[in-house]
């Protein structure tokens, strides 16, 4: 009874959104920022189901196995919605610029052949031959970091080593932290809010209104992936994950995060972004030294329970409140991204340690809680 109630609000909601009165009085009264929002929101929610039906009838499922938690077959395609409601709330209000069309044609081939993988199955080489082209083509429309002088060779080189790192990184290490209920859709909304208030602070609007699309794509999903009571509907499946961190990845890219600080520009998407940074930095020093894996083939093939979820589950013993105990740490670390807007260089740098070391101590009790007899 209640999903049909609120099944309904959305619906009205949506279709209110269409009308252009509403639209209109949006935009000149109450702020484009909230009609972008939650026309994603509405469209996400509605859409969900859709594709959840659609998973079942097609058999894209998650089979329990290996390192997965999950103890039933459970229908992929959730990324799909968010895709869905994402890319239609950006073309609804005509957001178009040269460089979000273009992040979009990349995301877009990264996500079709992530659904490949999700309904037939890709070799991990394979899909990560499509994300470096991907990411090639960015670069090659100009969207890459600065974070080296590009007057020397040696500079332009390395912000396009690290324009590879970064969004591949992003990409990837979304789609590892997406094993448990809500985690990865959950991080996904946290991390475009975030992004939304500094774009917003900088003046970035339309980068901003970008970020809140995302945001209400995640939440109008997340109904369905994260419940107190019972297990996910649906999962994002590697379609969602890997789309999600690439446009995020990208319009980290894409933004100019300080108006005059390129300390400051650099440390505020860092800490947006820290905990799947850390979650990739720490499962890959841990693989490396304990000679888990040895080659690169090796280390795109390995699965394991060593990610930051499964340690904190490990700890406290409860799915849900490691879920919601790694949503307060990204929190914890975007409001300090908020606090960067009128900085100094050495207060960036101050929060980028004060970020590494909050990690170091919840390493150090996820170690402890593995060591516990």
């Amino acid at each position: 009874m209640i999903f049909h109630i609120s099944y309904a609000v959305a619906l009205t909601v949506f279709f209110t959104l269409l009308l252009p009165d509403i639209r209109g009085h949006f935009f000149s009264q109450v702020g484009r920022w909230l009609y972008i929002f939650l026309f994603a929101l509405s469209l996400s929610y509605l859409v969900t189901p859709l594709m959840r039906r659609l998973a079942q009838r097609l058999a894209i499922l998650d089979i329990p196995e290996g390192r997965k938690i999950h103890d039933q077959a459970t229908p992929l395609l959730g990324g799909g919605a968010i895709i869905i409601a994402f890319t239609a709330a950006l073309l609804a209000n005509m957001i178009l610029e040269r460089e979000i069309v273009i992040v979009l044609c990349a995301g877009g081939a990264v996500a079709v052949i992530s659904l490949i993988d999700d309904w037939r199955g890709l070799r991990a080489r394979a899909k990560l031959v499509i994300q470096l082209l991907a990411v090639a083509f960015l670069v090659c429309n100009d969207i890459v970091l600065h974070l080296f002088p590009e007057a020397v060779w040696w500079g332009h080189g390395l912000n396009i080593i690290l324009t590879f790192l970064w969004i591949v990184g992003i990409a990837n290490a979304m789609n590892f932290i997406d094993g448990m209920d809500g985690l990865a859709a959950g991080l996904g909304g946290i991390i475009s809010l975030f992004l939304a208030i500094v774009a917003f602070q900088t003046n970035q609007h339309i980068l901003g209104w970008i970020a809140l699309a995302m945001l209400g794509g995640c939440l109008g999903f997340l109904p369905y992936n994260f419940h107190p009571n019972r297990p996910a509907l649906i999962f994002l499946g590697d379609t969602g994950s890997i789309f999600l961190g690439f446009i995020l990845a990208s319009l980290a890219i894409v933004g100019d995060w300080s108006d005059d600080n390129p300390i400051v520009s650099f440390a505020a998407p860092l800490l947006i972004f820290w905990v799947l940074i850390f979650d990739m930095t720490y499962i890959t020093v841990e693989r490396i030294l304990t000679g888990k894996v040895k080659s690169v083939r090796q280390w795109l093939e390995y699965v394991g329970k060593d990610h930051l979820h499964h340690r904190t589950y490990a700890l406290l013993g409860d799915r849900r409140k490691a879920v919601l105990f790694i949503y307060l740490l990204s929190i914890t670390l975007g409001l300090s991204a908020i606090a960067l807007r009128h900085a100094r260089p050495v207060d960036g740098v101050l929060l980028v340690i004060q970020a590494f070391l909050i990690t170091v101590i919840v390493s150090i009790l996820d170690y402890s809680g593995r060591k516990r007899p």
